[in-house]
């Protein structure tokens, strides 16, 4: 390759395996703080309940509290799967007259909407869209926890105690957005020095920390006064104040008419098994024809994935993504995908197992890397830019209106395979999802691949229109052969920026565990009860 990085180098993580629950997060000290909450008796839902609020404070870029998502449960005493789907919506209050396009073109090369003025829908209090983390939460907890709600925010008020570690990979994150940042006196507070992102020190015994005293706070009164506080009491009206404040239209009646949703799976039947995806405005639909193509073009031979099979996967990845644009009417897919088109979008997934055979798939998102940019000033919260994902320009399929549901890319899914394996699985990683879901379902189902083998296993990627992206590590005969019959590239699998999707996965067979995460991630692991 052109690039200057070592072509020696090589990443393993071993995945993870034991009769306990296991927690496989981006963040190996949050799926710790669901590993010891399934060590304490809690339920599966209990372990995804405090892993999402210690996620919110370990990598604030990535999620939070300011945050949407959703999840797949399976329950195994009942035998059942259910969706809860808590993603983001415009505000009732939005008017889209505050959304003038300047007519100064698109409003990047990355970017395919029309220019608002003032970037008005992409940072600051007008991208905020009514956030759903908490509601999600709050449903969860109410149909399955079995540990008290003060009980699971705990631990995120002891991190956010501490405050923000800085390592290299915070510096990195931090770095990448610190100008948008600095647009916001709160959140330079929060994350920069003297308007420069913080940086490890060098010494061994030396620590950065920063303070995180407000968010401290915010938890401490969500865990108090339990969930409905953040949409309809103390935290909901600091919440719309700081917004109003500072130019944004979310009201305390926007926060209070957000509900997240039970929904039923949709169902996609693939090799004698069933897949378990979220339906409706994610990327499951997509994800179901995909597998449909899969089903009747790939024929697996061996262990792994031949030079046909990775065509196979690219052609069907290709098709699925054509479909979805022509539904929405848009051919040339760069209005209807939208904020997909973007990058990098910044998400978080995890998946959890416990001993009893319950199991969830949890993402969540602010959208961008740091979402809106903006931190409430009252409560240190930062919240998501989800007004991002809506087309500007009237009368297009995904136009800004408000109280409209946000058109998603997030895949996390359950599955159970013809030989009685359950696994949950989902990625962070924008368009990229999809692909890297799409082919990890793959090596488990069609290939037999234990954890360890497929999290490690090279892949593709064919979220880029007609492009056709390779990992370096592919046989060299199946990258000729990709290279022969698509417009094809190879990237490594780095640690930023990602070239590949980011999956996080457990796997049940019989009453045995494993869980396993990303390789090239540097803070992400599986973890197991104790």
């Amino acid at each position: 390759m052109a690039d200057q990085f070592s072509n020696l180098q090589q990443f393993r993580k071993p995945a993870v395996v034991s009769k306990g629950g296991i927690v496989a997060a981006q963040s190996r000290k949050a799926a710790e703080v669901g590993a010891e909450v399934l060590a304490a008796g809690g339920d599966c839902v209990d372990a995804v309940i405090a892993t999402t609020f210690a996620l919110g404070v370990l990598e604030p870029w990535m999620s939070g509290i300011g945050g949407g998502g959703a999840m797949v449960l399976y329950r195994a005493a009942e035998d059942t799967y259910e969706v809860i789907d808590y993603g983001m919506c415009a505000p009732l209050s939005l008017r889209t007259e505050d959304y003038p396009l300047t007519g100064a073109g698109a409003a990047s090369d990355l970017f395919p909407w029309p220019r608002v003025k003032d970037d008005r829908n992409l940072h600051g209090p007008g991208s905020v869209a009514v956030p759903g983390v908490v509601a999600g939460m709050e449903e969860a907890h109410r149909r399955h926890a079995k540990l008290p709600w003060k009980e699971l925010i705990a631990p995120s008020i002891a991190l956010a105690g501490e405050g923000l570690a800085i390592d290299w990979w915070t510096t990195l994150m931090i770095g990448s957005v610190a100008a948008d940042l600095r647009r916001y006196e709160s959140s330079a507070a929060s994350y920069l020095i003297d308007g420069l992102p913080p940086h490890a020190p060098w010494g061994i015994k030396a620590k950065v920390q920063m303070p995180q005293q407000r968010l401290q706070a915010a938890m401490a009164q969500l865990a108090a006064q339990g969930p409905r506080d953040f949409y309809e009491g103390e935290l909901a009206r600091s919440i719309a104040a700081d917004i109003k404040a500072n130019g944004g239209s979310l009201t305390v009646d926007d926060l209070a008419a957000f509900r997240a949703h039970l929904r039923e799976p949709l169902q996609i039947p693939y090799r004698g098994g069933t897949v378990y995806a979220t339906p409706e405005l994610t990327a499951g639909p997509t994800l179901a024809h995909t597998l449909r193509l899969l089903q009747q073009n790939l024929h697996a031979n061996g262990g792994a994935p031949d030079a046909e099979a990775y065509a196979t996967y690219a052609l069907a990845l290709q098709s699925a993504y054509a479909e979805r644009l022509r539904d929405m009417g848009d051919a040339d897919g760069r209005r209807a995908l939208g904020a997909e088109h973007l990058a990098p979008a910044c998400t978080t997934h995890f998946s959890v197992v416990d001993r009893h055979g319950n199991m969830a798939a949890v993402t969540q998102t602010l959208l961008s890397t740091f979402g809106s940019k903006f931190e409430l000033p009252s409560s240190g919260i930062m919240m998501n830019n989800g007004i991002m994902w809506f087309d500007p320009e009237p009368g297009r399929p995904n136009s800004l209106a408000p109280g409209k549901r946000c058109l998603t890319n997030y895949t996390p899914v359950l599955a159970q395979a013809a030989d009685g394996r359950r696994l949950a699985l989902g990625a962070s990683g924008g368009r990229r999802i999809l692909p890297a879901v799409t082919q990890m379902l793959s090596f488990v189902i069609d290939y037999g691949m234990d954890l360890d083998a497929a999290i490690h296993q090279p892949r593709i990627d064919a979220s880029e229109g007609a492009v056709v992206i390779g990992d370096v590590r592919l046989p060299q005969a199946t990258r000729d052969a990709l290279a022969q019959r698509f417009d094809y590239e190879e990237a490594r699998g780095q640690t930023f920026p990602m070239k590949f999707a980011c999956p996080s996965v457990v796997l049940r067979e019989g009453a045995e565990n494993s869980g396993a995460v990303e390789v090239a991630q540097p803070w992400g692991d599986a973890v197991a009860e104790a």
